[in-house]
C-alpha cells in the first residue's frame, strides 16, 4: 500500500509543473499587462514597476525565478496590492472551503440517495422522479441557477438574505449551497443509479437473493461495496469542483472567497494572484485525485497490484 501511494505522489509532480508552465506561458501571451489602465501611467513609472516585479527580464528568466520561488513554497506577490499571494489566499480561503464542504455534503446526501432510490425502484415512480431531477439539474449550471434563486427566493419571496457568507446562518447558506450543489447532485445521482443497476444485475447478487438474504443485506453487503468505484471517481471530482469551481456562486451571493479574488485578478491581469491561485487549484485537484486512488485501493485490493 505504501509503494502504491508513493507512485501516485510521484505522478503529481509532472502534473503540477505542466499546469504551471502552461498557465505561465498563456498568461504572458495575452496582449497588455497588469499596469495597462484606462489612464496610462507615465513611462518612467511603468518602467519602475516592471523592474520592481521583474517583468523587464526575459520570459525564460521570469519562469525560472518563479519555479525557484515556488519550490520554496512562495506563491509570489500581488501586483496591485503588493501583498504576498499566500496571505490573500489565507484570508479568503475559509468561506470557499465552507461553501465547498456544505455543497459537497448536500451533493453526496441527495445525489447518492436519489440514485439509490432510482436503482432500487427501476421503472417505478421513484426512478422516473430521480431521472427527471437529474436531467433538470444537469441542464441548470450555476451561472443560470444562482441568479434564478436570487430572483425567486430573495427578490420575490424575500425568504433569504444573499449578502455575504456566515457559516451557521442558514439564511445566508441555503441558496449558495443549492446553487453550487445542484449540478453535482445530478452527476452523482446518474452515476449511482447506473453503477447500482449494473451490480444488481450480476450473478452473485441473484445468488445472494436465492439464498434467502434480506434485500437490505443484499444491497448493503454485496451491491453497494462493488458499486463504489465509479461513485468514488465522481465524488472525488465533485469535491475538487465544489472547492475550486464556485466563481459564479461567490459573485452572485457576494461571498468573499478566493473564487471572487481569482475573477478580479483576471480582470485586472494581476499575474501574481492568477499564478498563485492556479497553483493552489492544481494542488487541490491533484490531492483529490490521490485521495480517490487511495480509496480505490481500500475498496478493491486488486487495484494495489
Amino acid at each position: 500500500m505504501t509503494s502504491y501511494i508513493l507512485r501516485r505522489v510521484m505522478l503529481m509532480a509532472p502534473l503540477v509543473v505542466t499546469m504551471v508552465t502552461t498557465t505561465f506561458l498563456l498568461m504572458h501571451a495575452i496582449e497588455g499587462g497588469p499596469f495597462d489602465t484606462d489612464r496610462p501611467l507615465p513611462q518612467a513609472t511603468q518602467q519602475r514597476l516592471q523592474e520592481r516585479y521583474g517583468l523587464d527580464r526575459p520570459l525564460i528568466q521570469q519562469y525560472g525565478l518563479y519555479l525557484l520561488r515556488l519550490a520554496q513554497f512562495d506563491l509570489g506577490i500581488s501586483f496591485t496590492s503588493d501583498r504576498p499571494v499566500r496571505d490573500i489566499i489565507g484570508e479568503h480561503m475559509l468561506p470557499t472551503v465552507q461553501l465547498g464542504l456544505t455543497a459537497f455534503g448536500f451533493a453526496v446526501v441527495c445525489g447518492v440517495g436519489l440514485g439509490t432510490l432510482s436503482a432500487l425502484n427501476q421503472n417505478g415512480a421513484w426512478d422516473y422522479a430521480g431521472v427527471f431531477i437529474a436531467t433538470v439539474g444537469s441542464a441548470l449550471p450555476s451561472f443560470i441557477l444562482a441568479p434564478l434563486l436570487v430572483i425567486v427566493f430573495v427578490l420575490r419571496l424575500q425568504w433569504f438574505d444573499i449578502l455575504g457568507w456566515e457559516f451557521g446562518n442558514y439564511h445566508k447558506m441555503v441558496l449558495p449551497t443549492i446553487a453550487a450543489g445542484v449540478l453535482p447532485v445530478a452527476f452523482l445521482s446518474r452515476i449511482t443509479r447506473a453503477a447500482l443497476l449494473d451490480v444488481l444485475g450480476q450473478d452473485y447478487v441473484r445468488t445472494a437473493r436465492a439464498k434467502g438474504l434480506s434485500e437490505f443485506r443484499v444491497v448493503v453487503r454485496h451491491a453497494a461495496q462493488n458499486a463504489m468505484i465509479p461513485i468514488l471517481t465522481v465524488a472525488g471530482v465533485v469535491f475538487a469542483h465544489t472547492l475550486t469551481g464556485s466563481f459564479i456562486v461567490e459573485q452572485a451571493f457576494a461571498i468573499p472567497g478566493i473564487g471572487k479574488e481569482f475573477i478580479n485578478s483576471v480582470l485586472i491581469r494581476d499575474y501574481g494572484v492568477m499564478m498563485g491561485l492556479t497553483v493552489t487549484y492544481t494542488l487541490i485537484y491533484a490531492l483529490m485525485t490521490l485521495t480517490v486512488d487511495v480509496m480505490y485501493a481500500l475498496a478493491d485490493p486488486r487495484i494495489r497490484y
